[in-house]
């Protein structure tokens, strides 16, 4: 599990490591399923809530690998990752982005989808080191690069496989 808030690399780093794990590998996306499958606000009880638990439960039956990843505000899905820590057990491995904003604004501006929103939208989203208190969560900083994240997290999961 990958969560942190907006452009602080996740989705990248999933992508990444989708490609070092290799086929059988889910991906899946909170943006992709609350922005783009139903088209919700992220508010709590939201629709993408029992959504991304279905995901979480098929990953867990069908998939070698399952990446979640998004912002997943600690408060607004518990029910997630709950329910991932039930199907998981310790084979669950949660990385918290815990970047400076500035670092973010900064990280955004590189990505393909920077004029979809800006400075504005990033302030009202942002929140200060949200880690939950349902996943034991691993800081990743700003000082690790994508190649190091992508792989301390491979070593971590193949050493529990």
């Amino acid at each position: 599990m990958l969560r942190g808030n907006s452009g602080s690399g996740k989705t990248t780093v999933a992508k990444a490591l989708q490609r070092r794990f290799g086929r059988g590998t889910l991906v899946i996306s909170q943006d992709d399923v609350r922005r783009n499958m139903l088209w919700v606000h992220d508010e709590p009880g939201n629709a993408a809530i029992p959504l991304l638990t279905a995901l979480v439960e098929y990953g867990h039956a069908h998939a070698d690998v399952t990446i979640l990843e998004g912002i997943l505000y600690a408060d607004r899905y518990q029910e997630v990752f709950a329910r991932a820590r039930e199907l998981y057990g310790t084979g669950i491995f949660a990385y918290y982005f815990d970047l400076p904003f500035e670092e973010t604004l900064e990280r955004h501006q590189t990505k393909p989808n920077r004029d979809e929103f800006g400075e504005e939208a990033m302030r009202r989203w942002w929140r200060e080191r949200d880690y939950s208190d349902i996943l034991e969560e691993t800081p990743i900083g700003r000082e690790m690069k994508r190649e190091e994240i992508v792989e301390t997290i491979f070593r971590a999961v193949r050493k529990n496989a």
